[in-house]
């Protein structure tokens, strides 16, 4: 199965809540959408008198997202916490955020994508940076926990993350704390959901962020309950390539498919690169690399794959993407129920003519002669020779 959405509420909604968007998205006959999670405001309080022995999802206008201690200060959420009631003197961390105000907001939307066959992904803030001060790597831990945290309250399959630059030393050594972050993240996410949500790594078209094609492959192959996202104008922009053909393509799709072991989540839009490290997403038009040669592949060959646009046109392009699939689709379907060509006529079969040699001794036959006209009948009344007398 294919779908299409976009990167956030499309830019037609009159609406700016999610379950606006979702609506819209499904009347623009687009069955997806990644909920962007960009904005972080978190407050930490001490629960109030009236939250007293109340489940963080039970409280209204509120949306709690870690549950501890007096001296928890925004600590790592857990699913016990979350569905425990709330004690006196327990330590609250909640967000503002825009897209929804509690838990019940969150669940009306899951429902509502659900009766509209809208697939939901969630995406984390962009910025993250795990090796720089010990603030910053706590501050995106935590930013990726409570993306955790949102998407399970949507329903989300997929909670979608970059990792950051790498560390200052050995890129390897980068490599492999990074690994170690991500293997901790998942764990506790597929303890938190019950493996409902999976933590999907993308990769990053700067070289001085982690995220090469190689990097994100090996790393969602050692780390369990992770999967890839198939960014195709991060790869372009990284690798320098515009994957224009099929041939060009295939391979690293077929790449993420085994190492996603499941539906493969595919990101595009347009892309302009300059010098090293430097590029900017574009409407797909404009870019440098073009989806039909994707919708050539998608249409040929029987996958299970998620499109989101991240163009800045969002909806336009993503509706776009999915007309050139379907006309890929048709020519593919024209091909093979193409009628038989009609069978050609056979010859007349033509008797050889006789040689020479072979009717020399062969009478040839007289032609027939020419029947002579008939002569015209005499006349039988004679002509008087002169006047007759009376005598």
């Amino acid at each position: 199965m294919i779908r299409f959405g976009p990167a956030g509420i499309p830019l037609s909604c009159k609406g700016r809540t999610l379950r606006d968007g979702i609506a819209d998205i499904h009347h623009l006959g687009l069955t997806a959408m990644e909920v962007q999670f960009i904005k972080v405001n978190p407050l930490t309080r001490l629960a109030m008198d009236e939250e007293i022995s109340k489940i963080s999802r039970e409280v209204v206008q509120q949306l709690i997202v870690s549950v501890g201690p007096a001296d928890h200060q925004g600590g790592r959420p857990t699913l016990e916490a979350l569905t425990s009631p709330i004690r006196r003197r327990d330590s609250l961390t909640t967000l503002a955020w825009s897209l929804a105000k509690d838990y019940a907001d969150l669940q009306q939307t899951m429902s509502l994508a659900r009766a509209l066959d809208t697939d939901l992904t969630l995406h984390a803030p962009y910025y993250v940076d795990f090796f720089g001060s010990a603030d910053a790597r706590e501050q995106s831990m935590r930013q990726i926990e409570w993306s955790g945290v949102l998407a399970h309250g949507l329903g989300a399959r997929l909670a979608v993350t970059h990792l950051g630059f790498y560390g200052p030393g050995d890129r390897a050594d980068s490599v492999q704390e990074l690994t170690e972050i991500v293997r901790d993240l998942s764990d506790w996410l597929s303890k938190l959901s019950k493996g409902s949500v999976r933590l999907a790594i993308e990769p990053s078209g700067h070289p001085d962020v982690f995220g090469s094609r190689d990097e994100v492959l090996d790393l969602v192959r050692r780390v369990r309950g992770t999967v890839p996202v198939l960014n195709l104008p991060h790869l372009a922009a990284r690798e320098r390539s515009t994957f224009e053909t099929v041939d060009q393509i295939e391979p690293v799709v077929r790449q993420f498919v085994e190492a996603t072991h499941g539906p493969l989540y595919l990101n595009f839009s347009g892309v302009e690169f300059y010098g090293p490290g430097e590029f900017r997403l574009t409407p797909i038009k404009r870019g440098q690399v073009r989806f039909d040669p994707v919708a050539e592949l998608l249409a040929e060959r029987d996958y299970d794959v998620t499109v989101i646009s991240s163009s800045p046109l969002l909806e336009h392009d993503a509706m776009y993407m999915k007309l050139l699939y379907e006309r890929a689709l048709t020519r593919r379907w024209t091909k093979q129920h193409a009628p038989p060509a009609p069978r050609a006529a056979p010859k007349p079969v033509v008797p050889p003519a006789h040689s020479a040699a072979s009717g020399a001794g062969r009478a040839r036959p007289r032609p027939a002669k020419a029947a002579r006209p008939a002569k015209p009948a005499a006349r039988k009344e004679s002509r008087s020779h002169g006047r007759s007398r009376h005598h």
